[in-house]
């Protein structure tokens, strides 16, 4: 393997001034930069990253975990936070955890054993057992996007999804739908919770009495939510309209009005919080309330680089985006 004395050997340089060009920590003369530079080249020469690291106490590596990467959702998030990551210097370490908690407390440790300089996190569903295993296991400077969690002190970058859940009522109740349900995820994860808060406030100053039967629980994930939508589909008085609360909701929704014979919107308006490359390619294309999942991501990267770097100090701030919604083909006024 060449190795840094085999360079400055062909360069005819010494090792110190090798060094210097590798790392740009002194300024050289341009003959004697482009000279160690055309060695590094015919040798073939690369830097051991590993030894830099340590040397400079930082790796220029950031961890990502996601609870989802095959949800569209969260791999618009990585690959935003990706390209965040490469136009700023960093590598991007990821880790998938299925929303389990206990595989995403040994992946931040992993994170912590490649030495990451910061991570990103989805945190998933946990007590106050695991939140405080969470803290323990962080080392470095962490910024939450999507969802957050009582008792973890990081920077969020989150939806304001109690407003796009209203929105979504509130356009449901201007098209003439009175009788409004929805598929929500799991209580204990931020989002689901906010967003079935907002569908109640927002039931609430239209003066539409709450109708349990009208709240379904899924689990943001096709299957679960296939059949919260079929016992929708099945109450003697079922919904005029139904909000699907994320974009794998929004796919079992769907599968479920059509295994069940119902026509959309013919018979059933649905709108989801969640847009997707494939919304428009739905028959009929999707109404949705979209969250700007681009700038959250470059958001919660910047807000990781300054805390690592030091430029951002003070307390912990959560960022709030707002949602926009986008009216398709899956909704209509509601005719009697």
């Amino acid at each position: 393997m060449t190795t840094l004395r085999d360079v400055a050997r062909h360069a005819g340089v010494s090792i110190g001034s090798v060094s210097t060009v590798i790392n740009n920590t002194a300024p050289v003369s341009p003959a004697l930069r482009a000279k160690v530079l055309l060695a590094i080249d015919e040798l073939g020469y690369v830097p051991d990253a590993v030894a830099r690291s340590l040397k400079m106490g930082r790796t220029r590596t950031i961890g990502l975990i996601l609870p989802d990467i095959t949800n569209p959702h969260f791999a618009a998030i990585a690959g935003a936070i990706e390209i965040a990551c490469d136009a700023a210097g960093y590598s991007l370490l990821l880790c998938n955890t299925m929303d389990n908690p206990t595989k995403e407390l040994r992946d931040l440790r992993l994170m912590r054993t490649q030495r990451v300089d910061g991570v990103i996190l989805v945190p998933g569903v946990g007590d106050g057992d695991y939140i405080g295993e969470l803290n323990r296991a962080v080392s470095v400077p962490i910024v939450l996007i999507d969802r957050t969690l009582p008792g973890l002190d990081f920077d969020a970058v989150v939806l304001d999804n109690r407003a796009a859940s209203h929105g979504l009522v509130d356009y449901f109740v201007r098209s003439g739908h009175r009788r409004i349900g929805i598929v929500i995820g799991p209580p204990g994860i931020s989002i689901a919770k906010q967003r079935l808060e907002g569908y109640l406030q927002a039931l609430a100053d239209h003066d539409i009495d709450v109708e349990p039967a009208y709240i379904a629980h899924g689990g943001f994930q096709p299957e679960p939510d296939y059949h919260a939508t079929a016992g929708l589909l099945a109450l003697r008085r079922r919904p005029t309209a139904i909000m699907s609360t994320s974009y794998h909701t929004t796919i079992g929704v769907m599968k479920a009005l059509l295994d069940k014979g119902f026509r959309c919107p013919n018979d059933i308006s649905v709108a989801g919080i969640d847009d997707f490359v494939w919304a428009t390619a739905f028959s009929p294309k999707m109404t949705v309330m979209a969250q700007p999942i681009a700038d959250m991501a470059r958001h919660a990267a910047q807000r990781l680089f300054g805390r690592i770097s030091g430029a951002i100090t003070g307390p912990a701030e959560v960022l709030v985006s707002p949602p926009t919604l986008l009216v398709r083909e899956s909704t209509r006024p509601l005719v009697d």
